[in-house]
């Protein structure tokens, strides 16, 4: 019988979900991520989700799960507005009894092996210890905005037509598929962006208790122009009062926007609400306008982290599936340890209306790794600041300078929600 690769006990089998197994399968996931239960309702979503099974693999040694991982079918949006394939990482653990064994390594390899199979070009996560997937060629993409506003101190000045957006309340359930129709009308416009899929629009209502911290059920408010729905706030109000009065906490959950004036007119709202002082905003857009409307951004405390990590798994098809917004002709020399089909000589023609992306011979104007391409594909992170931390060298003078610009967006990346 084999043995891992520590030689310290047999090789689980590695194999997809069959009836039967989910139940031992979530239970070793949850147990890796800390063991707090989850609500009835979350898991039950989960577990609608996790479909087709195929995707998701399992580790057992004998009758006892050790592992997890699973890949999502997704469709990202990528510069240029095009919809590309992506599996989405998730569920990746292993048991605390089976680690330094090489089975991470084992399900990276299934799973990357197991994409390209099925002709997705790119595999997205979101991950929970960013030093672990590096060496399997992931790389940060996107990046997230959080803060916590004193809306009792900081105003809001707005951009013109925003009086005449009519807001009003509505029950979250109510208006989903609304607020959907939102959602996707805006998910072309910025790389980054899940189109969803049937199922998936329940994550944004979900509402457990255990998930309240004390605040209100979920709220949701809509904008409305013309009366049509352009916009939609999802978040809970927590009531607090200190000696000198009312000090209560809006926790902003989902805010989405067809046009600058329905934006401005849900964050005006939420810098408004009566007996509130504090507006706590978690996974926004780096760019996002109203830090520029903001009376004074110093008591915003801005904090911003890490978000979408992408690995180019086709690296031509994945570099050929989006524009350029300038014109770029350069030859990459890549590196690709993990999955060797990448490594090579690759040339890149493209321009803001298409790309292709070939093998060549010729010789290389920029060498890297896939994980530079993977951090720079979405145009959120920047070639020539790859370089200057030394991981993109540049062997022709003035290409360096080119393909950062042709990678550039004119919005920042961004993932909507995680997974």
């Amino acid at each position: 019988m084999a043995t891992d690769s520590a030689g310290t006990g047999p090789v689980p089998e590695m194999r997809e979900l069959r009836e039967g197994d989910w139940d031992p399968w979530y239970g070793n996931l949850i147990r890796a991520f800390g063991g707090a239960q989850e609500p009835a309702e979350e898991r039950e979503l989960w577990n609608a989700l996790a479909a087709p099974r195929h995707r998701f693999l399992g580790l057992w040694d004998g009758p006892d799960c050790v592992g997890t991982a699973g890949a999502f079918a997704f469709r990202v949006t990528v510069p240029g507005g095009a919809s590309v394939p992506a599996a989405g990482i998730t569920t990746v653990s292993v048991a605390a009894t089976h680690r330094r064994r090489g089975l991470l390594t084992a399900m990276m390899r299934r799973q990357l092996d197991d994409i390209r199979s099925w002709g997705e070009p790119l595999a997205v996560l979101t991950a929970s210890e960013p030093d672990i997937y590096g060496r399997y060629g992931y790389a940060a993409a996107t990046f997230q905005l959080g803060a916590d506003i004193d809306t009792s101190r900081v105003r809001l000045s707005v951009p013109d037509g925003t009086d005449d957006v009519r807001l009003r309340y509505a029950a979250p359930g109510e208006v989903l598929d609304a607020c959907e129709a939102v959602y996707a009308r805006l998910v072309p416009g910025r790389p980054g962006m899940l189109a969803r899929q049937p199922g998936w629009e329940r994550l944004g209502v979900l509402d457990p208790e255990e998930h309240r911290d004390g605040g209100s059920p979920l709220q949701c408010v809509v904008a409305e122009r013309d009366g049509r729905i352009t916009g939609y706030a999802r978040f809970r109000t927590k009531m607090d009062w200190g000696p000198s009065g009312h000090n209560g906490t809006v926790t902003l959950s989902d805010l989405a926007g067809e046009d600058p004036a329905s934006q401005a007119a849900l964050w005006r709202f939420l810098f408004g609400i009566d007996l509130m002082t504090r507006l706590v905003v978690r996974g926004r857009p780096v760019d996002e306008a109203w830090q520029y409307q903001v009376s004074d951004i110093r008591r915003c405390l801005l904090q911003k982290r890490d978000q979408l990590y992408v690995r180019l798994v086709d690296l031509g098809a994945a570099l050929q599936a989006r524009t350029y917004q300038a014109p770029v002709d350069v030859v990459f020399a890549v590196e690709d340890a993990f999955c060797p089909w990448n490594e090579g000589r690759w040339r890149l023609s493209g321009d803001p209306k298409g790309a292709a992306c070939e093998r060549t011979a010729d010789a290389a104007d920029l060498s890297l790794s896939v994980r530079e391409l993977g951090a720079a594909y979405l145009g959120g992170v920047s070639l020539s600041a790859l370089a200057a931390a030394g991981r993109v060298r540049e062997l022709r003078e003035g290409a360096l300078a080119e393909a950062s610009v042709a990678f550039g967006s004119p919005v920042a990346p961004w993932l909507p929600h995680g997974f």
